[in-house]
């Protein structure tokens, strides 16, 4: 019975619902009202013209019916297929709010960039098939007039899984899976892997799977500017600056049961203006939250997980940033042009990078590794005792790399199940979540930007069935765990 009551809020094309609806001045919060009366006051003050005294071109508007928290490759996503499927053009208002267009900390920017179909959960295998297709005719989706093409110097190269006899098994299950969701992926034996790339040590290595198709790595950044630059195009309103508050409303609702429930809905978004103190209140029928690493930190200022332990209201969104290190060698004699990005037993790997011999890689810490995340700044003797040794094992040609540069970024990391999180939540009605990935966001963002729309304009999933990703597995205990995490 609380499982139907989970799934209440979301009901059939909330937007819709919402749509064009505008709050009345009465519910305005009193914060809003002073800041309105304020700017009032401040544009009639003498020898002072209302535009030059306050130009509010660089404020958000006071109204939009879609708030997007986050203008990464996830939050352009979303609000790319919000216009493409809207009934009818100019129906849906959509405003991305980011801290900084720059994108120098955003995690899309510091990807490796790579996509791949060989997860441990059908449902990942489905959102990487859509995603391909969305990457190979991007220009079908994302073309602008009058502006160039897009191209995302996909390099179809594959991934090469690497599995110890522990991991043999699991390995050979998950592709038996892949390929029934339509993936191209075979077995190798260690005989078959030296054949195909004599560079390999095969020592420790019991078999191994190989994207043959539609596997690879991309541009991030091409994706991400070309998405930005067709929402434009849509209509897309965008505002840099940060969000501070959320205004809601509550009721009651009682369940069959006859179990008490308290529903919000974010009526108003407070975005304060970078390099100031001021904020715009905007009023709004939709928030989707696709903060990255920051995203749990957006949803308790909706008050999610504010509430008692144990329970709904204070199950918490267990998203939280971690710090990845990902460093840039050269050699020579190293694999070459025909290499796939290689994952090894114990998780360290590397792809190609560019025609002039470069490599990138590195690894994922263990928990006990794990680095602080309050700054971006590279640890090199993480690469030097943690990564190198495993490297020049695996390719003996590694053992003459030069490491010539490195960078962190973040991974948005979900501790409960490192699964991505989508759909609105059960007590804050109008909150939808786009965001814990965990290192694979980037390359499902397409499929998972329309899911997220066809659930706020047509109440369910439809294309790819999203219910596993829901917020309250967490409040139920359910993992929807993906152990194939690069």
């Amino acid at each position: 019975m609380f499982r139907r009551a989970l799934q209440f809020s979301s009901g059939p094309g909330l937007l819709f619902q919402r749509l064009g609806t505008r709050r009345s001045s009465s519910i305005l919060g009193w914060d809003g009202k002073v800041s309105k009366i304020k700017k009032t006051i401040q544009s009639i003050l003498p020898g002072k013209t209302r535009d030059s005294l306050y130009n509010t071109s660089h404020l958000p508007p006071e109204h939009s019916d879609v708030v997007i928290v986050g203008g990464g490759v996830l939050g352009l996503s979303v609000a790319f297929w919000l216009k493409k499927l809207e009934k009818k053009q100019g129906a849906i208002r959509v405003l991305v709010v980011d801290r900084d267009y720059t994108y120098s900390k955003a995690s899309t920017g510091l990807s490796v960039g790579g996509i791949r179909q060989q997860f441990s959960l059908p449902e990942n295998v489905q959102l990487s098939l859509f995603s391909i297709n969305f990457l190979r005719n991007i220009n079908e989706y994302l073309a602008v007039v009058d502006a160039p093409p897009l191209d995302l110097q996909f390099s179809p190269s594959g991934y090469l899984l690497l599995a110890s006899e522990k991991d043999a098994a699991t390995l050979e299950k998950n592709v038996r899976m892949q390929r029934q969701e339509g993936a191209k992926v075979c077995l190798m034996s260690p005989e078959q892997l030296r054949n195909k790339f004599p560079w390999i040590n095969t020592e420790g290595v019991a078999l191994a799977s190989y994207g043959m198709e539609d596997e690879g790595w991309f541009d991030p950044w091409s994706l991400l500017q070309g998405l930005r630059r067709k929402a434009q195009s849509m209509g897309v309103l965008f505002c840099q600056g940060e969000v501070t508050r959320f205004v809601t409303s509550s009721s009651r609702m009682e369940t069959s049961s006859g179990e008490q429930m308290i529903l919000k809905r974010i009526c108003e978004v407070h975005v304060k203006m970078n390099h100031s103190l001021e904020y715009q209140p905007v009023e709004c029928a939709i928030v989707i939250n696709a903060g990255g690493a920051w995203s749990g930190q957006i949803a308790e200022l909706a008050g999610i997980g504010k509430g008692p332990p144990g329970t709904l209201e204070g199950t918490k969104l267990p998203v939280e940033p971690r710090k990845r290190y990902v460093y840039l060698w050269h050699c020579p004699q190293g694999p070459g042009l025909e290499a796939p990005l290689v994952t090894n037993t114990n998780g360290v790997y590397f792809r190609r990078e560019g025609l002039g011999n470069n490599y990138l890689g590195g690894r994922n810490p263990t928990e006990e590794e794990e680095p602080d995340p309050t700054n971006l700044e590279v640890d090199y003797d993480f690469f030097q005792y943690k990564v190198w040794p495993h490297l020049a094992k695996r390719v003996p040609a590694f053992k003459t790399l030069k490491v010539r540069s490195a960078w962190a970024g973040y991974y948005d990391y979900n501790t409960f199940d490192q699964n991505g999180v989508v759909g609105p939540h059960p007590l804050v009605v109008n909150m939808y979540f786009a965001t814990g990935f965990s290192g694979h966001g980037l390359q499902h963002a397409p499929a998972v930007g329309r899911a997220v729309a066809e659930m706020v304009l047509e109440g369910h999933f439809q294309t790819i069935n999203m219910s596993p990703f829901l917020f309250s597995r967490f409040y139920l205990g359910e993992k929807f765990q993906e152990c194939n995490i690069i």
